[in-house]
C-alpha cells in the first residue's frame, strides 16, 4: 500500500506503507490511514521529525564505533551477532516530508493524506 501525501502548496508526496507509518507515529504518535495535520500544529511536527532524526544519527554513530571496536578487539563475538545497520537512514526517509512540511509552514497549507 502506498501513502499519499497532499498540500495545496507542494508536490504530492507518495511513500511506502511502512516508511509512512514511522514518520506519522514519529509526528503524531500513531499512524492512522488518513488524516490531516492542521497549520497550527506543524512546527510540531517539523520538531519531532528533526529530533528524531538527530537521535537516529546518534545511535547509528554509537552503533557503528561499537562495531568497530568489536571488530578490532580480540574478544570479538565469532558467532555473527553483530548488528547490521539499516543502509537506509531516518534522515534519507523523512528528508522530503521535512521539506513538504515547511513549504505548509512558509505558505500556510494543511497535510493530509488518505483522502
Amino acid at each position: 500500500m502506498l501513502f499519499k501525501f497532499k498540500s495545496q502548496v507542494a508536490s504530492d508526496l507518495i511513500m511506502l506503507e511502512a516508511d509512512a507509518r514511522r514518520l506519522l507515529h514519529i509526528m503524531l504518535g500513531h499512524d492512522p490511514d488518513k488524516g490531516i495535520i492542521l497549520v497550527k500544529d506543524l512546527p510540531a511536527a517539523i520538531a519531532k521529525l528533526e529530533s528524531a532524526v538527530a537521535q537516529d544519527e546518534a545511535a547509528r554513530l554509537q552503533r557503528s564505533q561499537d562495531a568497530q571496536k568489536a571488530t578490532m578487539s580480540k574478544d570479538s563475538p565469532q558467532d555473527g551477532s553483530v548488528e547490521v545497520l539499516d543502509p537506509v537512514r531516518l534522515a534519507q526517509r523523512a528528508s522530503p516530508m521535512i521539506k513538504m512540511l515547511r513549504c505548509c509552514v512558509a505558505d500556510p497549507s494543511d497535510l493530509v493524506w488518505g483522502v
